[in-house]
C-alpha cells in the first residue's frame, strides 16, 4: 500500500512522464511508496467538443477554465475515498510554497493537485472545491504542471523510505529554518584549494559546531530574513554578532 497517493488534474499529462520516470520519484514509485494518477479533466467535459474553457463574464481577454469538468473530475476521484484529502490549486495567487508547507503536506497520505491553463480558473473552483492554493514564486508560468511537479518532488523527499539516507531530508536547506552548510568530498586538495581542516580532523563535536556556524553564516549572508523565525542559542547569537562586527569594520 502506497504511503502517498498523488492525483493530478491536468490537460497535459504527457508533461509528467519524464518527471515520474526519473531519479528519486521513480524509485519511490518502484518501491510502492508513492502512487501517481494523472487525470486529464477534459474527459469530464459534457459537450461533444470536450470544452474546458470559455470567455469570462463581463468581457476581457483570455479564456477561463470552466468549473464543471474540474468539479466532476474531483468527484470521480473521491467516490471511493472516506477522508477528503487536501485539494491543491496551483496558482500564482496562492500561498508561497515553503519547506514548512511541504512538511505539512507530507503528513497526508493523499493529495489532489489541479493544474490550470489559460487566463485563470472560474472563481467557484477556488471558493468551493479547493482546500489549498499554492504558488512557487512571484512569476507567471504557462500552466500549473511545472509547479505541481516542484511540490510533488519536495513532498516525496520527506516520505519515510524514499531517500537512501534518512538524515538528508532533515538537514536539507530550509528544513532546520537555515540554509545548509557547505559540503566537501575527496580529494582533500584540488588545484591548491583545500577542504577545511576541521572536516579532516575526525573530531565530531568540532565538525558539528563548524557546520552550525557555517549554516548560520550562509543564512546571514544570503537569506537574513530566515533568521527571524529560527530559534537561536546564545552561542548562535554570539556568532552572528561577531559576523556583524566584522562587517561593520569593513564598512
Amino acid at each position: 500500500m502506497a504511503k502517498m497517493r498523488f492525483d493530478v488534474l491536468t490537460l497535459f499529462p504527457e508533461m509528467f512522464h519524464g518527471f515520474l520516470n526519473s531519479s528519486i520519484i521513480k524509485r519511490a514509485h518502484e518501491k510502492g511508496i508513492v502512487q501517481t494518477n494523472l487525470v486529464n479533466f477534459r474527459e469530464f467535459a459534457k459537450d461533444r467538443h470536450r470544452t474546458v474553457d470559455d470567455t469570462p463574464y463581463g468581457g476581457g481577454g483570455g479564456m477561463v477554465l470552466k468549473p464543471e469538468p474540474i468539479f466532476e473530475a474531483v468527484d470521480h476521484l473521491l467516490q471511493d475515498v472516506s477522508d477528503r484529502p487536501p485539494i491543491v490549486l496551483m496558482s500564482p495567487q496562492g500561498e508561497p510554497f515553503t519547506q514548512r508547507k511541504a512538511e505539512a503536506l507530507a503528513r497526508h497520505s493523499h493529495l489532489i493537485f489541479i493544474c490550470g491553463h489559460y487566463e485563470g480558473y472560474d472563481e467557484r473552483i477556488r471558493q468551493y472545491l479547493c482546500t489549498e492554493e499554492i504558488s512557487i514564486g512571484d512569476y507567471v508560468l504557462t500552466g500549473g504542471e511545472l509547479p505541481a511537479m516542484v511540490v510533488m518532488d519536495s513532498v516525496t523527499r520527506l516520505i519515510p523510505g524514499v531517500l537512501g539516507n534518512e538524515v538528508s531530508a532533515v538537514t536539507d536547506s530550509f528544513s532546520t529554518g537555515l540554509l545548509e552548510h557547505p559540503h566537501y568530498t575527496r580529494p582533500a586538495e584540488y588545484r591548491g584549494y583545500r577542504v577545511p581542516e576541521v572536516l579532516l580532523s575526525g573530531h565530531h563535536r568540532n565538525i558539528e559546531k563548524w557546520r552550525r556556524q557555517e549554516s548560520l553564516r550562509r543564512t546571514w549572508e544570503r537569506r537574513p530574513d530566515l533568521l527571524k523565525s529560527v530559534e537561536l542559542t546564545p552561542e548562535d547569537k554570539a556568532f552572528l554578532q561577531s559576523l556583524e562586527r566584522v562587517q561593520g569594520k569593513r564598512e
